[in-house]
């Protein structure tokens, strides 16, 4: 017994030892730590396919070339088990790396700068006591000289990056006043919503990269394919016709009553908002629904309208452009009313993707299909098949075009030329021949 004492005792010496060096392999702010990095998303963008948690190496598309994401494991050679606190919150918040050289804005650094110090800590001590360290050599990213030249990065740096903050992070709450300032630091920071949902200027910048940055923020983008959605209060094409219930469900479970998530968004739940405590769900959908619409002028809800149901039953379907093809590859699922089957196969009525005035993500889907991710709240992963081998850019068109303008939905028509386009920018199968 004598002797298990002293071994508890050396136990206990050794561990304040190792906290009196390190403060930061604490077990509570390491958990603190791995939650902030969920919230940050942090695992989507430094983990490639097939690849080990946080060793880089997925490539990032860029205007530029492609940008292959770095090794964040606390591996000494080759990850970031060199850096400091003060050397891993230059990087995070200011886009610097330890060596010096400025960091590609791929990285979300002008969104990471509003983190607070505390939180900030959190994470330095979770990627250096919670992640495995993996021996993985940085790739070399795909961008030629000049353009790979580095000192331009510290001009745009100073032109477009926010100064880091200094004040606590906000408390999570449930309603009022403080979940709306805990819903803006989670969006406007960790969650780095801008980096997809903001469109980019001449120089790459995004556009706004918060609120106050005017009406262009979160209004929607084509990042990898993809039409990231307007994600502020337009009825049409944004969430306006969402409650905070369906924000909420949306975030938690990949679904809900209006849509399902596809694209990078499916990525976003499956590895991050799923994983978010309800009371800081709630803050985000707070924030979203307090942001004014992008058009505000003509921003009327679309009415339903059984526009198909109604030509199927009188047998003149026939006669109107795509309405064959979509009841031939489409009701089986998304029904002939539009309406889907709510939290299975999304309604393509009032459906804000669909009345997007950008067609890039309807076509996108058509083509290639899509997969509701499996979450805790909702574990089925349901799958669109890809119809790019089966109907020529005519057909996908005129489907496209049918949907975006039956059951009430108003956006504009589809061209084949569009069809053909997206088809070669996301690797589609070609088109067969009739």
């Amino acid at each position: 017994m004598k002797k298990r004492h002293l071994l508890v005792a050396a136990f206990l010496l050794t561990a304040n030892a190792a906290w009196a060096a390190d403060p930061s392999a604490d077990t509570q702010l390491i958990k603190r730590g791995e939650y902030l990095s969920r919230a940050g998303d942090c695992i989507a963008c430094h983990t490639a396919t097939g690849g080990k948690p946080y060793a880089g190496g997925l490539g990032i598309a860029s205007p530029l070339g492609t940008i292959y994401s770095t090794n964040i494991t606390p591996d000494k050679k080759t990850g970031i088990g060199t850096y400091t606190l003060e050397d891993f919150d230059r990087a995070l918040r200011q886009g610097i790396a330890k060596d010096g050289h400025s960091l590609y804005p791929a990285m979300p650094y002008t969104s990471f700068a509003r983190v607070s110090p505390d939180d900030v800590k959190a994470l330095y001590a979770y990627f250096m006591h919670g992640v495995a360290p993996v021996d993985q050599p940085n790739k070399a990213n795909g961008i030629t000289w000049p353009l790979s030249m580095r000192w331009p990065l510290g001009v745009w740096r100073k032109m477009f990056a926010p100064t880091p903050v200094n004040t606590p992070a906000p408390a999570a709450a449930d309603s009022g006043d403080a979940a709306m300032l805990r819903g803006k630091y989670l969006v406007e920071g960790l969650g780095h919503c801008s980096a997809c949902h903001t469109a980019r200027g001449v120089a790459l910048q995004e556009k706004a990269t918060s609120a106050a940055g005017g009406s262009d923020f979160l209004s929607g983008a084509v990042v990898d394919g993809w039409l990231a959605g307007n994600l502020r209060g337009d009825m049409a094409d944004g969430l306006g016709s969402w409650s905070k219930a369906d924000l909420v469900a949306f975030l938690k479970s990949g679904r809900n009553a209006h849509s399902a998530a596809f694209g990078g968004m499916s990525d976003v739940v499956a590895q991050s908002t799923q994983y978010l405590s309800d009371s800081d769900l709630n803050a985000i959908a707070t924030y979203l629904k307090s942001l004014p619409p992008k058009n505000p002028s003509g921003n009327r809800p679309l009415a339903y309208n059984d526009t198909v149901g109604q030509a199927t039953l009188a047998g003149h379907a026939a006669s109107i452009p795509g309405a064959m093809d979509f009841i031939n590859n489409c009701a089986a699922c998304h029904r002939v009313t539009g309406k889907g089957y709510p939290e299975t196969f999304p309604g393509l009525a009032q459906n804000p993707v669909v009345n997007a005035a950008d067609p890039q993500s309807v076509i996108h889907i058509i083509l290639k299909g899509a997969q509701v991710p499996g979450t805790s709240a909702a574990p089925t992963r349901y799958t669109m098949p890809a119809f790019d081998w089966r109907l020529t850019d005519r057909e996908v068109a005129d489907i496209a075009t049918f949907v975006r303008g039956s059951w009430g939905n108003n956006a504009p028509a589809v061209t084949a030329g569009q069809v053909a386009k997206v088809r070669k920018e996301v690797g589609a199968a070609a088109a067969p021949s009739r």
